[in-house]
Parts: structure tokens; sequence; C-alpha cells
């Protein structure tokens, strides 16, 4: 079953919601080298709908259509951000690919011969306990009998376990996404430093305003799993043209102030991890409807300044499923009437 999203889980979301970086994710981090001088207007997001039509729904799932020359590939990306390792990851891949082709084959969407595209299935994993499940359906089967040995279903899946990337070759990246990786699993102040000083660079260097607007959700995230409520999300007044230098300067402080560093709270962030990959206490099912409202608030107020009343009472009744989709959705929303509606009281 999926587990339920932790604001950290959103903040991957947001930015595998970007071509550039999907395309770092497998050039940079994967041994797949297709994909390297692909250009980014060869990418298309594919909405997966259908296949929370057939299960519990799979708000996790990230698929690419990326044209390579005459054919198409799809890129199934499945987050487990802070969670429990699953046995099943390649049962449950082997059923999304398959409700993949299914839909394919239902809009007409096949090579002129008829043929299903060829899928990269991809699984990001940044939770602490070290991935022990199989990594191909074989090793989930009992075994056959040899006349049907050839007759046994077969899926495999790359796996990208973050936190145990060889870290000289991390340090030695200079990607958005390699920088964004250091800093999650940064160690120490000087580390932590040294990768806002490499974000200041690259904020400076003028991006487009939605991956802008993806980093800030990434970092509120990542910050939101070490923060009290009163500190947690730092980015509330980033407007564009302000002082990055000055706002990154801050964020890295309080990095240091919340002992988010491994090296200083080791204790404290397998604790929050494992609260994150249980996600059963009512305590913590609260907090985290909490931290989405406050990171909700947050986005909307850098994107559209202050939120009109009914907006916010909307916002504070909201269920967790609501908040999320709005969050996702709000990276890329032109206004509010365009996210909520054009009557935004409460519902």
């Amino acid at each position: 079953m999926p587990t339920p999203h932790a604001p950290h889980d959103l903040g991957y979301r947001s930015l595998f919601a970007h071509p550039e970086l999907v395309r770092e994710l497998i050039t940079d981090f994967t041994s797949f080298k297709l994909l390297d001088d692909v250009a980014l207007s060869a990418f298309e997001r594919v909405n997966p709908a259908y296949v929370s039509e057939r299960l519990s729904a799979r708000e996790d799932d990230i698929v690419w259509r990326v044209r390579l020359g005459d054919q198409f590939l799809y890129v199934y990306i499945l987050l487990e951000c802070q969670s429990g390792v699953d046995r099943w990851m390649a049962l449950r891949m082997q059923t999304y690919i398959g409700l993949l082709y299914q839909d394919l084959v239902k809009g007409h969407e096949l090579s002129p011969g008829l043929l299903l595209p060829p899928v990269l299935p991809l699984v990001f994993y940044n939770g602490l306990p070290r991935w022990s499940a199989s990594m191909e359906l074989a090793g989930l089967l009992m075994q056959a009998p040899a006349e049907l040995a050839a007759l046994q279903p077969s899926q495999r899946y790359v796996l990208i376990d973050q936190q145990r990337l060889d870290r000289t070759a991390l340090e030695a990246n200079a990607s958005l996404l390699a920088l964004l990786f250091r800093l999650e699993l940064s160690a120490g102040p000087d580390v932590s430093k040294n990768v806002f000083a490499a974000l200041t660079t690259w904020f400076n260097g003028a991006p487009q305003a939605t991956l802008r607007r993806s980093v800030q959700v990434w970092i509120n995230a990542l910050l939101a799993r070490g923060a009290s409520k009163e500190e947690l999300f730092m980015v509330e007044n980033v407007e564009e043209g302000a002082d990055m230098g000055g706002k990154l300067a801050t964020w890295a402080r309080e990095f240091e102030e919340l002992g988010f560093q491994k090296g200083c709270a080791q204790g404290k962030a397998e604790g929050v991890a494992e609260g994150v990959a249980e996600g059963v206490a009512k305590g913590k099912a609260e907090g985290q409807v909490i931290a989405l409202r406050d990171a909700l608030k947050s986005l909307l107020r850098i994107r559209f300044g202050d939120i009109p009343q009914p907006a916010a009472q909307r916002i504070d009744h909201a269920t967790q499923a609501e908040l999320e989709g709005w969050i996702e959705r709000s990276i890329d929303s032109p206004s509010l009437p365009a996210l909520f509606g054009q009557d935004a009281a409460p519902a």
C-alpha cells in the first residue's frame, strides 16, 4: 500500500516535474547514456491517471515519454522518499508497466509496427535502511519445474539509492541535482556552506522561474524534516529578484541551527525517517497535515502574494489528499482561481 506523502516526497515530485532534472537523474546517477545528448524538447510528461483507476491512488508515479529519433522511450520513476524497503517492488513495477502498456494499446499510441515501446523503470530511494528487496521479479517467485521455467514472468528495475551514492563522485558533479543531493547528505557545516555557495551561483544564473520555485519547495521540505512549526518554512518571503545570496546564507545558518546535518544529529534524522516510514501514529499524521498546510501557504505567498481569506479558510479545512494535490498543481498554476476555482470560499 502506498504510504502517506511527507512534505519531502512532495519536494522531490516537484523537482522531477522538470525534464532537465529527470535527464540529470538518468545521466548522472545510472549507467545509461542514451539520454545524454537528447534535447529537453524531446521530453513529454505523461499523466499516470490510468493507474489510479485500477489500484490505490498512485500519486507517486512520475512518467515521462522521450522521443529518440523516430521512436519513444518511456521513463517510469517511482519515488520511495524516506520510506522503508518494499519487498514487492519488482512486482509493483511489473504491474504499473503492464497498466501503462494497456493504456497505450487502448489509446492507439503504438509504433507503426504495432509494437510496445521500451520502458526504463527507475526506483529513487532515499530511506535510511539499506535497500534489501529483490531487484528482479524472479527473486520473488518459487522455483518452477524445469519445463515451466521459461514461462515465468520477468521484470527488473534500476535502483538509485541516494544514501549510498559515491560521495567523491557526487562532490565532483556540478549539476543542480548533485548539489541538492549533497545538501541532503551533508555531514557538517563546511559541506553545507560549500553547497549553498554553489546554489547561490546557480540562482544568480537566472534559471527558469518554475524551476526556481521547485528548488525552493524542495529546500522548504528538507528543512521541514528537522524544524519546529515556528521555524518550518524559511522561504516564505522569497520574491523574484530578491537577494538570493542573502536568502541562501540564511538557509545555511538555519540548517546548522536545526542540527540537520547527520554528523551533528544522526539520531534525530533517523527518528524523523522512522516516523515518516511508519506513518501510523496519529500525532505524527496530524503534524504532517499542519506541515502541508504551512507548505502550501508559503508557496502561494511566494507566487501570488497575500492569500485571500476564503482561500486560507479552504486550506485550513482541507484534507491531506487535497493539500498534496494543491501543492503539486501550484508549481505551474497561473493564478489562485486556476488552482482553487473561481469561488475560493470554504467547501
